[in-house]
């Protein structure tokens, strides 16, 4: 047992869930003939719906105390208290009037991947509920929050009816639902997002809200999802629409049409999860491991490395950190090291227990010092790239005084280039007012990374080349505070270019 950390314990202080019940009744006339609570904890929004005088109510939690707890602060037979893994138990059949079925709660703010890291049992089935396919799902994408998980599973069992859905969850989850909602043709009036500070309802550092999804017995499905102030829900902050898959601002700003396929392959940066061991920073001419080590290795395999945090130029070409880099590509052997490069081998060896202690299933089976995102692109000789973390982008155009490639993080993403002139506008082009403020309507700042390859593979140049002229990109390099460097040549080169896929793309 983990405690709190296994079950994504945040209980809802009672004044909240009264607060949020008051809401539900007031402005949306919320009048259940049943309520459900799923992994009701303490039973806060039990004892808060008591105020809709429902006929029926039933509460579900594995954890036997917090079940005790409930039963022993609720003196009310209507509400039964069930002692159950949601993740097996079936709560539609467990209602007899099912004129008005209210469904609300917080359900645990975890990931599956941190229940597994903790051992605990408190899992659902281990499947891939969304359909990720391939490298997806082994590296990450099919890494779900368990809050979302069961919202969903709720919304497959409540399908077809009139129920409402409110919870406690993320954001990011919340717009998750609305996406899936419309992605499965599921019957829906309104899927409302009700942001609050979580920070002083809970104590945490996380942008939250209440999703309020009104389910429908008719083949219906709202075009868009309402975005709330929960202290102001009389007006309406932003609305989110759904298209081919896809999640962008609905704005009043005009804002160009960029959005399709993107010509380059945008590519995620190196991953080793062995920090201390693999990059190292430069002082006063030596290179220092992050453990405090001066180490002396063979040059060849030791590399210029940008992290996420040090996109902050237009242009970037003088390094204080390094990366080694094992392979040039993926499952490599990694042998040859040491026959070529003794030096590092044995610096590698002496740290061979770090390596062994890496958690990701992508090492598994793997060669001795194995990395990850690594390819041909990774040595292309210029590169634009960007962090995945900064609430607004900026396009960084990456390369070495000494030419030798350089390397980024896999909190970052790039595209090759061979040649400077072409990396260059490319780069204007990224940080120019009309693809920023397009950028900005299809990436949703308030997610852990803002700024991912599924965000950045919808910037389409071919849009972007039709509309933009030379003096949008003369006007962005004045504004990066660049010298005149672009001509109009540069340009049509550029735009001859990905007209005939002249792209490094490997």
């Amino acid at each position: 047992m983990n405690g709190k950390r296994e079950y994504g314990d945040y209980q809802t202080p009672i004044d909240f869930a009264e607060r949020v019940c008051a809401y539900l009744r007031v402005n949306r006339s919320c009048a259940p003939s049943a309520v459900v609570e799923p992994t009701c904890g303490t039973g806060s929004f039990l004892k808060s719906s008591l105020s809709f005088n429902a006929q029926e109510y039933y509460g579900i939690e594995i954890n036997p105390d917090y079940c005790a707890a409930c039963q022993s602060s609720i003196d009310d037979a209507r509400v039964k208290i069930i002692n159950s893994d949601f993740f097996s138990f079936s709560l539609r059949d467990l209602i007899k009037d099912k004129r008005q079925i209210l469904v609300i709660g917080n359900p645990p703010w975890v990931t599956n991947s941190t229940l597994s890291s903790l051992h605990s049992t408190n899992l659902p089935n281990k499947a891939n509920f969304k359909g990720f396919k391939g490298i997806d799902a082994i590296t990450g994408a099919s890494n779900f929050d368990i809050c979302e998980f069961i919202i969903l599973q709720l919304i497959q069992e409540f399908k077809n009816t009139n129920t409402i859905i409110s919870m406690l969850c993320k954001t990011t989850v919340a717009r998750n639902v609305f996406k899936e909602l419309k992605r499965n043709r599921i019957g829906f009036t309104s899927c409302d997002i009700l942001e609050f500070d979580a920070s002083k309802v809970f104590g945490i550092s996380a942008n939250a809200c209440v999703l309020v999804v009104q389910l429908s017995e008719a083949d219906v499905a709202s075009d868009c999802c309402d975005v709330f102030d929960f202290e102001h829900p009389q007006v309406v902050k932003s609305r989110i629409s759904y298209e081919e898959n896809r999640l962008q601002h609905i704005s009043g700003k005009s804002i160009d049409n960029f959005d399709g396929q993107c010509c380059f392959e945008w590519r995620q940066g190196v991953k080793h999860d062995c920090s201390k061991v693999m990059e190292l920073s430069s002082v006063n001419g030596s290179l220092v491991n992050g453990s405090g080590e001066t180490i002396d290795l063979e040059d060849d395999l030791v590399y210029p490395l940008i992290k996420s945090s040090m996109f902050k130029s237009p242009i970037i070409h003088s390094f204080s950190k390094y990366v080694i880099v094992t392979q040039k590509h993926v499952r490599e052997k990694t042998e040859s090291i040491r026959d070529n490069y003794p030096q590092t081998w044995q610096y590698l060896q002496s740290h061979k227990d770090a390596f062994e202690r890496r958690k990701s299933s992508i090492y598994r089976d793997a060669p001795p010092f194995s990395m990850f995102g690594i390819g041909d692109y990774s040595y292309a000789k210029y590169k634009v790239g960007v962090s995945g973390f900064y609430k607004k982008p900026l396009f960084s155009l990456l390369y070495s005084d000494d030419g030798k490639p350089v390397m980024t993080d896999d909190t970052s993403y790039f595209i090759a280039f061979d040649s400077y002139e072409m990396a260059y506008v490319a780069m204007l082009i990224l940080n120019s007012d009309r693809v920023q403020d397009f950028i900005s309507s299809i990436a949703f700042v308030d997610s852990k990374r803002p700024y991912t390859k599924k965000v950045l593979e919808r910037i389409d140049f071919n849009r972007i080349v039709e509309v933009l002229t030379i003096k949008d990109l003369i006007q962005t390099e004045s504004e990066l505070l660049l010298s005149c460097f672009v001509t109009s040549s540069m340009f049509k080169s550029f735009k001859r270019m990905i007209n005939i896929g002249q792209l490094r793309l490997a």
